[in-house]
């Protein structure tokens, strides 16, 4: 899931119109997390999955919501600065220019809209103020309305959140190659047929099924690792190459679960609820319906951002019912226990599809778009490590800017990949943590202090125009307590899960 560099302002792009909008945030919104939710829906049971999808998915809508106000209130803050320089910078010109004061009077009749205090302006009515023109990305929202223990903590929360991603993509390619290319005698396409394979299994000759990991992920670092070092960027056109390449993979496996169950060939008999899968669920559902770190890049070009929050409500309505769909044909196509991971890795049997392109394409579908974001992310994360050491007026020594920085990005993730291939874990362990933070915790803050700036700088009457339609206290308040509920029953879930083995 890639997402802007963190800080600083940016520029806005090129304007796309609202549908537009909601096309490029469904795209984002459904990318990994998705291929992982089948066996999360299945280890927790159908009635409690589809509960809990739906309340994260309202809870992360709210957050969204929190995130746009706080972009506007940004935007305001910062035309506010602007006049206000522009204000001192037409003051000190008039006293060195040594007109009278008859004359400054004059002038400033005609030109009172330029120099008047933001607040008047907003009172009579100007409708720009809270106008979400400049991209103000969270980082810079971050430094604009917290404290900086709050600025460090946000930093720490990104660069946690996206070495869960480095990992899980460092994980995923690697596992896609061994459990399509490992084969067992002549049973070359039965990786889907419910047989359970060890690590230890032999995959070629001597060479076991872990070591053959284990050379894929060697070999996918050696080729995507070197890009941390440099820098690199999604092109318009690898960005609809991969869009386009995951949407036919999504549509195949809806209508190949389908065609399956409409034939009477299904395995699935799903249980209502089983408690114990509700940690991985949680992680991966908080994964799944991440986007609020894009929204600034998302939102900003938006050519008419009167309905934006309609707007983001209907793709958030079309995401659950879409994840609904892909969650409910796999676990009622597939026995519980041979749901895979990484839900492609089902249709490379070949009693379920017979046609061999299709079954590698779904396959190794994860290896191509993974592979396309992995650099991205990677650089990223490297970007966010320097701005979090980063001191005013300061540079860092090539060695530390060249060498360390990105070291320290790519070791990390490929070291827990090494590790383990538990991908339902990573992406579970990932979103119940620094997924945790970023959708609700820091949504939430910043949408309170940026209620509490805005009052302080513009007046108790003012209005932001993309106010969240959650404005009561008691909204923040609830995600608040929510978010930190969360971590403390993810946290007590794995020591009691470890305490029992």
């Amino acid at each position: 899931m890639a997402f802007s560099m963190a800080g600083g302002i940016t520029d806005t792009g090129e304007l796309y119109s609202p549908y537009v909008g909601l096309v490029y945030m469904f795209n984002l919104i459904v990318g990994t997390g998705a291929l992982t939710m089948p066996k999360a829906f299945a280890t927790a049971g159908w009635l409690v999955s589809l509960v809990l999808l739906m309340f994260l998915g309202f809870m992360s809508y709210m957050t969204t919501t929190f995130v746009v106000e706080a972009m506007a209130a940004a935007n305001a803050q910062l035309r506010w600065k602007r006049m206000e320089k522009r204000k001192e910078d037409d003051e000190d010109e008039d006293s060195s220019s040594g007109v009278s004061d008859t004359d400054v009077l004059l002038q400033d009749g005609y030109e009172r809209a330029e120099t008047r205090p933001i607040l008047s302006v907003q009172r009579r009515g100007s409708p720009n103020i809270f106008e979400i023109t400049e991209r103000v990305e969270m980082g810079q929202m971050a430094s604009m309305f917290f404290n900086k223990v709050g600025v460090n903590l946000f930093y720490f929360c990104i660069i946690i959140y996206l070495y869960g991603d480095l990992a899980i993509y460092a994980a995923a390619v690697p596992v896609s190659l061994m459990q399509v290319t490992c084969a067992t005698g002549n049973h070359s396409c039965s990786v889907g047929d419910g047989t359970k394979y060890n690590d230890t299994d032999k995959c070629w000759g001597p060479i076991r099924r872990i070591d053959a990991y284990r050379l894929y992920l060697a070999a996918f670092t050696l080729l995507l690792g070197p890009f941390t070092f440099f820098n690199v960027q999604k092109t318009k056109y690898l960005q609809i190459m991969t869009s386009l390449m995951r949407w036919i993979a999504f549509i195949l496996m809806i209508i190949l679960a389908l065609i399956r169950i409409s034939r009477g060939q299904a395995e699935g008999h799903p249980s209502m609820a089983q408690l114990s899968g509700i940690r991985n669920l949680f992680g991966v559902c908080v994964y799944s319906f991440m986007c609020q770190h894009s929204l600034p890049s998302l939102i900003t070009p938006i050519s008419k951002k009167k309905h934006v929050n309609k707007l983001v409500l209907l793709d958030y309505i079309l995401i659950l019912a879409f994840y609904s769909l892909l969650s409910f044909t796999a676990i009622y196509c597939f026995r519980n226990d041979t749901l895979m991971d990484m839900y492609t890795l089902n249709f490379t049997n070949c009693e379920i599809i017979n046609v061999a392109f299709i079954r590698y394409f779904l396959g190794l579908f994860p290896v191509f778009t993974i592979s396309t974001n992995f650099p991205i992310i990677a650089v990223t994360l490297r970007n966010n490590w320097k701005t979090l050491f980063h001191r005013e007026g300061g540079t860092y020594p090539w060695v530390v800017d060249r060498i360390v920085f990105p070291a320290i990005t790519l070791v990390p993730p490929v070291l827990v990949a090494f590790c383990t291939h538990d991908l339902e874990s990573l992406v579970g362990i990932t979103g119940a943590y620094a997924g945790n933070g970023i959708q609700y915790l820091i949504p939430a803050f910043l949408a309170y202090c940026s209620r509490k700036d805005t009052q302080l700088v513009f007046g108790s009457g003012t209005v932001n125009k993309h106010l969240s339609p959650f404005r009561h206290t008691f909204w923040i308040v609830f995600v608040l307590i929510w978010g930190f509920s969360c971590f403390v029953f993810v946290t007590a879930n794995i020591v009691l899960s470890d305490s029992k083995l």
